[in-house]
């Protein structure tokens, strides 16, 4: 099963744009571009919120590089 988590790899500020791109396996340029757009045409309220519920809601990706031994 697919989950969502805020990605180490594509972090710009939190994982939380990057996260999502990877989870629908889109380029995080381009949703990051979207989030800006959407972001100042509502006047950063409604989408800077939603980012910052993000930011507490998603957990952080989990390195598999560690072994659990």
């Amino acid at each position: 099963m697919k989950r969502l988590y805020r990605s180490r790899n594509n972090s710009k500020l939190a994982g939380v744009l990057g996260g999502i791109a990877e989870y629908f396996q889109l380029d995080p340029a381009i949703v990051r571009l979207v989030f800006v757009i959407l972001l100042v045409l509502t006047t950063f309220v409604p989408f800077g919120l939603i980012y910052l519920a993000a930011m507490v809601i998603i957990p952080e990706e989990k390195d598999v590089s560690q072994n659990d031994d």
